[in-house]
C-alpha cells in the first residue's frame, strides 16, 4: 500500500485539492476516493491561517469517517481546544489565554466558526477524535517529534487510541509541569536554552529565550548550537558561533522512518535525515507548496527525495500536445 502523508493545510482547502487530485483522488460527491493501494494521512495544523477553514475540514474529516485517511493531531487543533476551554483553576482565564498573540493567530479559524456557536462546539468535538501520534509496522507518524519518553509520560492521559481527553486536555496546559513539557515536544519540538541574556523574535513577534533544535541530527551535544538551531536565518546570525548546544535530553529511538509536519521547511523537498521526514513546506503562505511524501508500506526505507509530491499551485499547467 502506498501512504501519502500531507502537510499541514492551515486552512488552504484550494490547495489540499490540487494535491489530492494530483496524486490520483477523485471526489465521488461525498469524499475524495483515493486511488486503488492508496490511503492518505494527514500530519496535523489543519487550521489557522487560511481563507478556508471549514472547507479544509469538511475535506479531511469526510475522508476520515469513509475510513480513506488517518490523521494526527497538530499543535494548532490543541491550541484550538485549549482556547475554547476554561481553567478549572483559575475559571476567570482559558486554558489558552485569549491575548492579542493567540487570537490573531486563531482568528481565521474563528472568521469562519465563531466563538462559542454550534458550529464550534461541533469541529471542536471532532478534533478531540485525533490522535496525538500513531505508529504502524512500517513508520511512525507525528507533528512535531517522535519521542517515546514524552509519550510514556503523555500516555495515561489518553485514550487507547492517543486521542486526548477533556481532562488531558487540563493537565497538559498546566506550564512548566511534566505533562506540558510533554505535551510540547510532541507537538511543538525540542527546544534548548539560547545563552545568557539572549532573546529571538519568532515569526509572531513574540519573544523567546528558547530554540528549537534539529533533533532528527546525530550527536546533537556534540554540535554547535548553531548546528542544531532551527530558527530562521536572521536569527540564527545572532547565535555566537562557539556556542555549544549542551545538555539536550533527547534520542530517537525507534528503527522506523519517522513523518512530522511543523517546521515551515522551503526549497526543494528531501528527508531531513535517513530516518526522518517532514511535509510541511510553508503551504500557509502564498509562496509555499502543500506537499505529500508517498511511503511504500512494503519498502518504507531508504527515505527518498524522489518520493515528495508538490502541488505547484503557481505554476502554468503544462498542455501536452
Amino acid at each position: 500500500m502506498i501512504i501519502d502523508i500531507i502537510g499541514d493545510i492551515h486552512g488552504y482547502a484550494d490547495k489540499l485539492v490540487g494535491l489530492l487530485t494530483q496524486l490520483g483522488y477523485r471526489h465521488n460527491g461525498q469524499y475524495f476516493v483515493p486511488p486503488a493501494g492508496h490511503r492518505a494521512l494527514f500530519i496535523g495544523d489543519l487550521i489557522d491561517r487560511g481563507s478556508q477553514q471549514l472547507t479544509t475540514l469538511e475535506i479531511v474529516f469526510a475522508m476520515l469517517d469513509a475510513d480513506v485517511a488517518d490523521a494526527v493531531m497538530g499543535n494548532h487543533e490543541y491550541n484550538a481546544l485549549a482556547f475554547a476551554t476554561l481553567d478549572p483553576n483559575n475559571p476567570q482565564e482559558y486554558l489558552r489565554s485569549h491575548n492579542e498573540t493567540h487570537t490573531r493567530q486563531h482568528e481565521a479559524f474563528l472568521a469562519e466558526v465563531p466563538f462559542g456557536s454550534e458550529s464550534h462546539r461541533y469541529w471542536l468535538e471532532r478534533l478531540y477524535e485525533i490522535p496525538l501520534w500513531l505508529e504502524t509496522d512500517y513508520a511512525c507518524f507525528v507533528h512535531a517529534c517522535w519521542d517515546v519518553d514524552s509519550m510514556a509520560v503523555l500516555a495515561p492521559l489518553l485514550t487507547a487510541d492517543n486521542c486526548l481527553t477533556p481532562k488531558g486536555l487540563i493537565v497538559t496546559a498546566q506550564e512548566h509541569s511534566e505533562n506540558f513539557e510533554a505535551l510540547e515536544r510532541v507537538l511543538k519540538g525540542v527546544e534548548t536554552p539560547l545563552p545568557d541574556g539572549m532573546v529571538m523574535v519568532d515569526k509572531e513577534g513574540t519573544e523567546r529565550t528558547r530554540v528549537r533544535v534539529r533533533w532528527w541530527l546525530e550527536g546533537l551535544n556534540e554540535r554547535t548550537l548553531y548546528e542544531v538551531a532551527r530558527a530562521p536565518s536572521s536569527a540564527l546570525a545572532q547565535i555566537p558561533a562557539d556556542a555549544l548546544a549542551e545538555n539536550i535530553n533527547f534520542a530517537l529511538k525507534t528503527d522506523k522512518p519517522v513523518f512530522v509536519g511543523h517546521y515551515w521547511l522551503t526549497g526543494t523537498p528531501e528527508p531531513l535525515s535517513p530516518q526522518v521526514a517532514c511535509t510541511d513546506y510553508s503551504a500557509a503562505v502564498d509562496s509555499g507548496y502543500l506537499t505529500g511524501y508517498q511511503l511504500d508500506t512494503e519498502q518504507p526505507l531508504p527515505l527518498k527525495a524522489s518520493n515528495f509530491v508538490q502541488y505547484r499551485h503557481d505554476e502554468d499547467p503544462v498542455i501536452q500536445s
